[in-house]
């Protein structure tokens, strides 16, 4: 199960986020905002039109050449057996009608809608290929998810939310080639739902990024191997550039935080989240000493554990 539950973007590269068809407001008029002043967020209801119509009715309606950030709600009518490759094939087939367009975010999904680990994504680097100037790329769910190598100069930005990232999708990311990147966050989740990437990849994939030096901040989070990744980061050249990591939401306990106290220095970053973890009062108490004097904003909020539970990650379902 899922202890937080990732809910709708209200707010998207820097944008609101609008959702499409505008609704009325109080005094029952539909006035649309500047195509290039909002995130356009296009997910069908259960009482609207397919997606296909949906998106049909956007491309036409809505000034297609101002665009800038697009979001990606509920494609399915009942339940979604194709996954979300069919509403790629639309946005890649109109991508010249989009050229000011430099945000996705794809399925942006509560779990009324679908549980995180039932979403089903795609191969969604032909979008990076089809969209070269896009500067922030996101998602929600992993399952079906194909991450093919390229080199893309636009990305700034990449996020992937999940309950079990593949690691076949951590290998292909470790062999794109992001020169530009300056924020990466994956939650890489737990074997139960696929997420099965183990110590060697993460260590390809901190390795890869060596060749982002504009990386900023890394978050690497919400894995069953949380202690393995604290020892990679610990270990890995690129953290001396970052100004913030993350290795929030997993099942963080003292081997990872003696790792982080006995690996390279991180009193250069501007903060440390390792909230939802499973550290003893000691192991905290000399994080704290050791990095907040140097005015590292350290997070520190532990998990709830009851009487033989084991370690969890935050969002798994």
């Amino acid at each position: 199960m899922s202890y937080y539950y990732p809910s709708h973007l209200t707010a998207f590269h820097g944008l609101p986020v609008h959702g499409f068809p505008t609704e009325p407001d109080k005094a029952g008029r539909t006035s649309p905002p500047a195509p290039g002043s909002v995130a356009w967020r296009i997910g069908r209801a259960y009482e609207e039109d397919p997606f296909e119509v949906l998106w049909a009715r956007f491309r036409d309606e809505v000034r297609a050449e101002e665009v800038t950030a697009l979001v990606v709600g509920p494609w399915w009518i009942d339940y979604d057996e194709e996954g979300i490759g069919p509403v790629l094939d639309s946005i890649i087939a109109d991508a010249h009608r989009f050229p000011a367009l430099r945000a996705v975010f794809l399925a942006d999904v509560e779990s009324e809608e679908s549980e995180i680990s039932w979403i089903k994504q795609s191969e969604v680097t032909r979008l990076l290929r089809a969209f070269p100037r896009l500067t922030e790329l996101g998602m929600r769910g992993a399952e079906g998810l194909v991450v093919e190598p390229l080199l893309h100069d636009g990305l700034r930005t990449l996020r992937v939310e999940s309950g079990g990232l593949p690691r076949e999708c951590v290998r292909g990311l470790s062999a794109c080639a992001f020169p530009n990147l300056e924020r990466m966050e994956l939650w890489l989740g737990t074997g139960w739902y696929g997420g099965d990437c183990r110590r060697e990849d993460i260590d390809a994939l901190l390795a890869g990024l060596a060749h982002s030096p504009g990386l900023r901040h890394l978050g690497l989070q919400n894995s069953d191997i949380q202690n393995d990744i604290a020892a990679a980061v610990a270990a890995a050249p690129v953290v001396v550039r970052l100004d913030s990591l993350d290795l929030s939401m997993g099942a963080l306990d003292d081997e990872g935080g003696e790792a982080l106290l006995s690996g390279q220095p991180l009193t250069h970053l501007g903060s440390l989240n390792l909230n939802h973890h499973f550290m003893s009062e000691s192991v905290v108490r000399r994080l704290r000493q050791s990095l907040e004097p140097h005015d590292v904003c350290l997070t520190l909020k532990p998990a709830s554990l009851r009487n033989g539970q084991e370690r969890y990650v935050a969002v798994s379902e």
